[in-house]
């Protein structure tokens, strides 16, 4: 308490003492101004007689010493009516110096008019000119000189710090704001000593003094030339590929690499040192981002109750969030990890505080909790997000990727549809392409699932599919025997196939950022080991435009453009970090992981493309399945699994035969991928040369 009060009076006294200074301030302020604009006007008579006093007429001086003193004391009562001593001279800008050019220009109008007119005494013609023009430079240039000092000083405050020497590349008008807020800025320790633009016109001239030395064939020269350190991006119209050619040839130097967000900032006019960000790792895949007209998704969307099972990671978190700025009649989070969904719970009720959110804790491997969810809250669309995705660890524990991906997916599917759900969304994964691994081959058998479950439903036969583990009491569906709760099914089953996610949880990126903070190594698996990319908000769309474009059991496949190999991309994390790779951070690789393989596909072989409205989003169409046999190897797949019988992965070849479990004994198998240009045969080893 005592302490609180001793703060709370030193702050008081130091409060007092700065309005003390500030009005001491103020007042030698308008002292120096009324010695100014009196001085001005002396000099300008002075002048006008070659500096001579004796030369000047004393009809002149009489006129000049009755109306001066008044002239000076009408000024500073000017400047003060128009706040001019309440400005921060440290921070004075163009618009304060205009503001004091037009009250001296205006002073000096009143001077001319004032002493002619009041005294009858015309003046010398220069006296007039000479003392304006004298007046406005002792009136800006003290102000001026408070900016300056406090420059000089701030720099002189930080001249122990080093400075950085700045390549910046674009001579556009956001490289000229960028220049101009690093002289600007006192605190600023960086220097920009040439800059790269490849227009040749504007090569081999300057830029606020700063020589154009070429364009951007010249970047690795310059850098070695002008010994820089830092790499600042300033051309924020540039395109994804654009700027991917640009950072490639950039990464192949050791220096720190920054860029200016977007045009956003130039045109708000938000073009500083500070507004510049780190290159992020989805800079470098050179593909523009997917930004597809989602007016469909809000006529979706709006007015219906959501559910997003698995609402708390990372892709089911950016769903609620798109889903949320969609107006939906209400949205429920489930998940089974209550931090996250806590998280994710916080952060929509700050956003949309009316919102009518709904927060449910779970699993989807409980058939009587989700049955009880759709019998309260009756969701018409299911996104089904929730599902073991980590590779090893499912390798490793093979029946748990069984219960929660497949069964899991089962129970849901099943309370969804004999509750009257409109559409129910499945995220899957390229890794259920040919798996090679327990968890992409349970995502692979999720996509059978829901296409068996939308076969049946547009089959009539809903009643044919069997509900799995069901336990006594009120949450059979088939409550009465009659089978009347089948007659109405119209559910619409889709799946949405997609690569890996940059920045989601358990993705490569914050691992190797992780590492790198510590010092290294970086691990990888394989030199050759490539993947496909994409963002979270990109992955999220997809699966919002699934919802649209679903006319019921397709498996809807994004063109995620060319695959990413990860030496290249733990190296250029590397180097973004300011280091060299195999330098600074060794490189170890560990060998590929059990059940990892060197390509993920996009495609079956018995997989049709066909377009949708978006050129890079395109469907598969559904494999044809034996469903009876299907559901009743499911069964035998479930006992299997609750008994965590070791032979899962014996009943998992036979139920889904694409999976292969991989071989990573070093053999490099020549494979097949289906992509959105068509078929393509490569050999592995070949392929990642």
């Amino acid at each position: 308490m005592n302490k609180t009060m001793t703060e709370q009076e030193s702050k008081r006294k130091t409060d007092k003492r700065k309005g003390k200074t500030k009005i001491l301030f103020s007042v030698l302020l308008g002292v120096y101004d009324f010695i100014a604009v009196c001085a001005a006007y002396f000099l300008a008579l002075w002048m006008r007689f070659d500096f001579f006093f004796s030369h000047i007429e004393q009809k002149y001086l009489d006129a000049f010493g009755k109306f001066i003193l008044f002239y000076g004391a009408f000024s500073v009562l000017v400047l003060w009516l128009f706040r001019l001593y309440k400005t921060l001279w440290r921070y004075i800008g163009i618009s304060e110096m205009v503001r004091t050019l037009a009250v001296s220009l205006l002073l000096s109008v009143v001077h001319a008019v004032a002493i002619t007119l009041i005294f009858w005494h015309r003046m010398p013609f220069s006296y007039y000119i000479g003392g304006a023009m004298i007046q406005a430079v002792f009136l800006i240039g003290m102000r001026f000189s408070a900016r300056m000092y406090s420059n000089w000083h701030s720099r002189k405050a930080f001249s122990h710090m080093p400075m950085d020497r700045v390549m910046l590349i674009g001579a556009g008008n956001a490289g000229q704001m960028i220049l101009k807020d690093m002289v600007a800025n006192p605190v600023n320790r960086d220097k920009v000593v040439c800059i790269i633009d490849d227009d040749p016109n504007k090569q081999g001239r300057y830029l606020e003094s700063v020589p154009i030395v070429g364009g951007r064939e010249d970047i690795l020269s310059a850098v070695q030339k002008y010994r820089i350190d830092k790499i600042y991006l300033a051309i924020p119209s540039a395109t994804a590929e654009q700027k991917r050619d640009i950072l490639a040839i950039c990464n192949e130097t050791d220096c720190e690499l920054k860029q200016l967000p977007g045009i956003y900032q130039l045109i708000s006019g938000q073009v500083t040192v500070s507004a510049m960000k780190d290159v992020a790792v989805e800079d470098l895949l050179g593909r523009e981002p997917i930004r597809p007209d989602l007016s469909g998704v809000y006529s979706f969307i709006n007015g219906k109750t959501v559910l997003v099972t698995g609402g708390g990671g990372s892709i089911g978190s950016e769903l609620c969030r798109q889903i949320a700025a969609h107006g939906p009649k209400q949205l429920i989070i489930f998940d089974v990890y209550e931090n996250s969904a806590y998280e994710i719970q916080q952060e929509l009720k700050e956003l949309y505080p009316t919102m009518d959110l709904v927060v449910l804790i779970g699993s989807v491997r409980d058939s009587r909790r989700m049955f009880k969810v759709f019998d309260t809250y009756r969701p018409q669309i299911v996104y089904h997000a929730a599902a073991h995705k980590h590779v090893p660890l499912m390798e490793d524990s093979p029946c748990e990727a069984i219960k929660n991906n497949v069964l899991g997916t089962y129970k849901t599917a099943y309370a969804a549809m004999v509750h009257g759900c409109e559409r129910f969304v499945l995220i899957s994964t390229d890794k259920a392409v040919n798996p090679t691994n327990v968890m992409g081959a349970s995502k692979r058998l999720c996509e059978m699932i829901v296409q068996c479950f939308d076969a049946k439903i547009k089959a009539g036969k809903a009643s044919e599919i069997p509900q799995l583990f069901t336990h006594e009491g009120w949450e059979n569906a088939d409550k009465d025997g009659t089978g009347s709760v089948f007659r109405s099914i119209r559910t619409e089953f889709v799946a949405v196939r997609f690569g890996n996610v940059l920045g989601s949880n358990g993705s490569v990126i914050p691992l190797f950022k992780k590492q790198i903070a510590k010092g290294g190594p970086v691990t990888v698996t394989h030199p050759d080991v490539v993947r496909y990319f994409m963002t979270i908000p990109e992955a999220v769309s997809l699966v919002m435009l699934a919802g649209t474009y679903a006319k019921g059991g397709e498996i809807f496949v994004l063109d995620m453009g060319s695959p990413v190999k990860i030496d290249t991309l733990a190296r250029n994390l590397i180097r973004q970090a300011g280091l060299k790779p195999d330098v600074d951070i060794k490189i170890e690789y560990t060998g590929l992981r059990p059940g990892e393989k060197l390509y993920e596909e996009k495609l079956m072989a018995a997989e049709g493309l066909r377009k949708t409205e978006n050129e890079l989003i395109h469907i598969g169409a559904p494999i044809k399945l034996d469903q009876d046999l299907l559901f009743k190897n499911l069964n035998t797949l479930m006992n299997a699994a609750y008994a965590n019988d070791e032979r899962i992965r014996a009943l998992l070849l036979d139920i889904v035969p694409t999976y292969h479990p991989a071989d990573n004994s070093g053999d490099k198998p020549t494979i097949t991928i289906y992509g959105a240009h068509g078929k393509e045969e490569k050999d592995e080893l070949h392929a990642a040369g």
